[in-house]
């Protein structure tokens, strides 16, 4: 399918203590450029999202940003019911012999040797493997939602680019139309022009009269760059039927098309064939442009 370069993608998760956001989006570019912005301690997942990344997209310049909120009540100590029991019956015991003895405040008793219990080490660094294993397969759905995207718009970009080639092809119908009258318009012209002249010499015989127009009617001559540009428009509607990767082909041949459009503009002498020709010119930088937006 035909794509375009341009696009936005959004990706949630949550797992393991942690939440996140995955933002990419992708704009215009010459070849394939993947900027990454990651949390602190991530860097060592970047290979394999760019791999990831590649796998679906072939031009343009990625931007992918990767925003980590961690659940804090996981990294709070947990009170251990067991060791607080077996505290609070010591300070039993010891009240009941020394009853004078002030009772001990809350903060003391928390204080107290395994009544809190850190989170394990152990346990976040098993979970730090599955957490990057989330996050890795977060950013597949997020490119393939990219690329999803960029092949929606790709389609718009594709029916627009139709349109213009229909356009281009009835203007280069209304060229050919045009220069049909180009020959007896230069030989209006010539005869115009060689009047005064005329006027003081022998009049020149309708032979040589001819001769010169058939010269200027020779280098007037458009019908080569009507072919072209018929082939042209051939071409052009192949690589849509073809699909991916045809932006750089299609941009090429977009110049080819203005190169044969200025050629028919520099030969035209009649002035509905230049206003013709100046209208096909525009068409045919609106297709380019279109066409510069493809993968």
């Amino acid at each position: 399918m035909v794509a375009s370069m341009t696009g936005f993608a959004r990706h949630r998760g949550e797992a393991h203590g942690i939440a996140w956001v995955w933002e990419v989006k992708s704009l215009n570019g010459r070849g394939l450029d993947i900027r990454f912005r990651l949390p602190n301690g991530l860097d060592a997942i970047e290979p394999e999202l760019r791999e990831a990344a590649q796998g679906l997209i072939r031009r343009g310049t990625i931007s992918a940003t990767l925003t980590l909120r961690r659940d804090e009540s996981a990294a709070r100590p947990a009170l251990d019911p067991a060791a607080l029991e077996a505290a609070l019956g010591l300070i039993e015991q010891v009240r009941a012999r020394i009853p004078e003895a002030p009772a001990p405040s809350v903060e003391a008793v928390l204080a107290l040797p395994g009544v809190l219990r850190a989170p394990a080490a152990e346990e976040d660094e098993a979970a730090e493997e599955a957490r990057r294993a989330a996050i890795a397969a977060s950013f597949r759905a997020a490119i393939e939602a990219l690329a999803d995207a960029r092949r929606e718009e790709g389609a718009r970009i594709g029916a627009v680019l139709a349109a213009k080639l229909a356009e281009i092809e009835a203007l280069v119908a209304a060229a050919e139309a045009d220069a049909a009258s180009q020959p007896a318009a230069l030989r209006d012209r010539l005869a115009t022009a060689l009047q005064a002249v005329l006027a003081q010499v022998p009049q020149l015989p309708e032979e040589r009269l001819a001769q010169e127009v058939a010269l200027l009617a020779a280098r007037a001559d458009v019908r080569e760059e009507i072919d072209r540009l018929r082939a042209h428009v051939a071409q052009a509607r192949a690589l849509l039927a073809a699909g991916a990767l045809i932006g750089r082909r299609l941009d090429f041949l977009a110049q080819e098309f203005n190169r044969e459009a200025n050629t028919l503009c520099s030969k035209a002498a009649v002035p509905s064939l230049t206003a013709t020709g100046l209208a096909l010119k525009a068409a045919i930088e609106q297709f380019r442009e279109q066409a510069q937006n493809l993968e």
